[in-house]
Parts: C-alpha cells; structure tokens; sequence
C-alpha cells in the first residue's frame, strides 16, 4: 500500500485550526446536516472498530502532514503506516491540530520515526515533498477522486469514501474472480 496527498480543503489556514463542526455546517447547509454527516462518519468508524470524536476535531490545513508521510515514506517505508495512523488519531480523536509541526512531530515519534531536522522540513514550502504532493494531487485530479479517503486498485478500480468492512471484500472477491 502506498499513501498519497490528497487535500479536500486546501484553502485551510496552516497557522489555525477552527473546529470542523463549523467547517461542515458552513460548507453543507447548516448545523443540522453537519451533525447527521458527523454521525454518520462516527457511525461507520465505531462499526470498524475505529473511535472517532469529530466533536474535538479541529480544520487544518494537512499539506504538512501530507509532507510528513511523504519523508517518512522515503527514509523508512515500513512506519508510513504507523505514523499515518498516529496522525489520524491525532485529528479524529485527539482534536489536535495536524498543521502544527509539534503535533505532526509527536505523532512521527509515536509511530516509530525520528529525524532531528523534521521541523524545518514540515515548514518548507518550495522542495522535492512539495512537487511530490503536487505530483499526487495532480494523480487525484486526473482520476476525479473528490473523497479521503479514497482507495484505487491497479489505477483501475476506485472505491471513494469511508467504506465498511463488507464493502472491501466484495470488491475485492469481484477482481480476484475475474
């Protein structure tokens, strides 16, 4: 598996975070609606085993956690996963803000990875993470992806939003029997 940067708000401030229940009822029509999504997105999580607390969650800009994973995933592959799990515990169920080079360095450590420059790198702006996050995001746009997450098999097969368990397995039975 491979992780790559995909942003569904990047005109997000990277110097605050705001909470994303008012980010949702901003964007989809009013508090009402961002509970039944926020509910609805909890839902599916608890039923996966996955605890989700988007009452604490906090808007952010991710390009920095899109840089993290991406030195992570070209110095020590193996933890790309791990840290990337720390970082989504951080925002869905910590309420920690991921644009913050502090959290996004607490949450490398967390899974396993360490780099004494990692600060400098997470508030650069203009190297070779940025063109590959704008290489990765350029992949999605070409793609039509417009969800996170969202899961391409063999650059073919595209599976958008969060998904249960059930879900994966038949579409995954479907290919294998072809």
């Amino acid at each position: 598996m491979s992780y790559r940067a995909y942003q569904l708000d990047p005109g997000a401030p990277t110097d605050r975070a705001t909470p994303v229940f008012d980010a949702y009822a901003k964007r989809f029509g009013g508090p009402q609606r961002a509970a039944e999504i926020i509910a609805q997105v909890t839902s599916i999580a608890e039923a996966e085993g996955i605890r989700f607390d988007m009452t604490r969650a906090l808007r952010a800009n991710t390009v920095r956690a899109h840089r993290l994973l991406k030195v992570v995933g070209s110095q020590a592959p193996q933890l790309q996963g791990p840290v990337n799990e720390q970082v989504m515990n951080a925002y869905f169920s910590g309420g920690r803000d991921i644009a913050d080079p502090s959290v996004l360095i607490g949450c490398a450590e967390a899974g396993g990875f360490q780099r004494p420059d990692l600060e400098a790198i997470l508030r650069s702006e203009n190297d070779e993470w940025s063109h590959q996050i704008a290489a990765d995001l350029a992949w999605a746009a070409e793609r039509d992806i417009t969800a996170v997450p969202t899961f391409v098999i063999d650059d073919a097969m595209v599976i958008p939003g969060a998904q249960d368990s059930a879900t994966f397995v038949r579409i995954l039975s479907k290919l294998a029997s072809r």
